[in-house]
């Protein structure tokens, strides 16, 4: 006998996204959705109360590094290269599997009390990460960043070797929701030769790569000197974009690089507010949109964002948009919600994304009884220029309720962010000792 479960009472966002007075019935045990129409509760075995609510697609965070919050608020206000190098890195070769565990309890309870659903996340010590990640519920695309850096040529191998071992080793888990990617940091963190040797272990893994590419200028200018050729073609040439292929910032990309990007199907995951703080630059969103690059939105981590609001992200998108391009009609609220939902999703290869029967059931419910999102003219504008994750009333994924009236269900909240303060304390004090 199937469970079903109906969110029902509210309206709800159409692929188009259009808004009608509808239920969703949901597939609890296969994680699908059965039909958008309306009165449905009453084929249900359960119901989700989305009264005076809007039934959103899970968002999708599409790259990140979770376990990050740890360091939210540590080492603001500096370039890139200098918050990497001499504050980050140094702090991060400290965190042990216990540490990435419980900063990324803490940045799952952000993101599910936000609506979001699925994410990337670009770490190490993965399999706490994918333990987390198994008893939160939502869906992710996982990966070991490997970064060559300051060592020899046999660590600089086992780091890409671990990279491809979780990959193999942990795809498919979850019963299904955690997929995985090999993941080099980027063309300037790791040699050309390993580059080399990612794309053709992921390819013979069956699974995507995932990488920074064109975040600044200053990882721009080495390729250009070194190889008489901009970073997009560059990666081309080691055999790193494909369709499957899912990029973070692609900040300074230029025409050339941009058609590049579309005739191989490579996904980029624009990072809005880790740019704007890090000064990174505003990345040609609008262009690539236009050019038929697949485009996804990211918080990156909460260290250079500080949240992991994707609510947030799509604002940022906008607005920084609007800006990069000149002209205000850029980047329009419905290209920041496609961007967050069915772009996301599909940079990740994920069913989800869109409410509709056969989609993954990954939903969330929008309270819309609040001051700042009254009037009602237009509800996706709201969703880019007005909402915040604190609105989030629900939050489904593959068909289970992951938050049920603000209160997430996998986690002790107060306990969680108690274990994080505590461990961040400690992790900072052993790096600057």
């Amino acid at each position: 006998m199937t469970d079903t479960l109906a969110v029902a009472g509210g309206r709800v966002l159409t692929p188009e996204l259009a808004v009608v007075e509808a239920d969703v019935l949901v597939d609890a045990d296969a994680g699908d959705i059965l039909e958008v129409a309306p009165d449905l509760a009453g084929d249900a075995d359960g119901v989700l109360d989305a009264a005076d609510g809007l039934v959103i697609p899970g968002l999708v965070n599409a790259h990140c590094h979770a376990a990050m919050t740890l360091l939210r608020g540590y080492a603001d206000d500096e370039p890139l290269e200098t918050w990497l190098r001499d504050h980050v890195w140094p702090v991060e070769a400290e965190l042990g599997p216990d540490d990435v565990r419980v900063g990324t309890e803490l940045g799952l309870v952000e993101m599910v009390r936000s609506g979001v659903t699925a994410f990337a996340d670009m770490y190490f010590h993965v399999d706490e990460v994918a333990d987390a990640v198994e008893r939160a519920g939502v869906r992710a695309r996982l990966g070991h960043g490997v970064v060559t850096v300051g060592k020899d040529d046999e660590a600089a191998r086992e780091d890409l070797d671990e990279s491809v071992a979780v990959a193999e080793r942990l795809d498919g888990a979850a019963e299904g929701r955690i997929r995985t990617a090999v993941m080099p940091h980027s063309l300037t963190t790791v040699s050309d030769d390993l580059l080399a040797q990612a794309a053709d272990r992921a390819r013979d893994a069956a699974v995507p790569i995932h990488f920074h590419l064109n975040e600044t200028e200053a990882e721009v200018e080495p390729i250009v000197d070194e190889h008489g050729v901009r970073p997009s073609e560059h990666a081309d040439d080691l055999g790193l974009l494909r369709e499957d292929t899912f990029v973070a910032h692609g900040v300074h990309t230029d025409a050339a690089e941009i058609e590049t990007l579309a005739e191989r199907g490579t996904a980029v995951v624009h990072c809005p507010a880790s740019n704007m703080k890090l000064a990174s630059g505003m990345a040609p969103v609008q262009e690539l949109l236009d050019a038929g690059v697949p485009v996804a939105l990211g918080t990156d981590g909460a260290a250079s964002n500080n949240d992991l609001d994707v609510f947030d992200e799509m604002r940022d998108a906008a607005m920084l948009g609007k800006l990069a391009a000149d002209d205000a009609a850029a980047v329009d609220a419905e290209s920041a919600v496609r961007m967050a939902t069915t772009g996301g999703a599909a940079a990740l290869g994920f069913d989800s994304g869109r409410i509709e029967a056969g989609a993954n059931a990954d939903l969330a419910v929008l309270d819309l009884d609040a001051a700042h999102l009254t009037p009602e003219h237009d509800l996706v504008s709201h969703l880019v220029y007005a909402a915040r994750g604190g609105d989030v009333r629900h939050t489904v994924c593959d068909g289970e309720v992951l938050m049920r009236d603000r209160d997430v269900l996998a986690f002790d909240d107060a306990a969680v962010r108690e274990r994080a303060q505590q461990h961040a304390e400690a992790v900072v004090s052993r790096a600057e000792e």
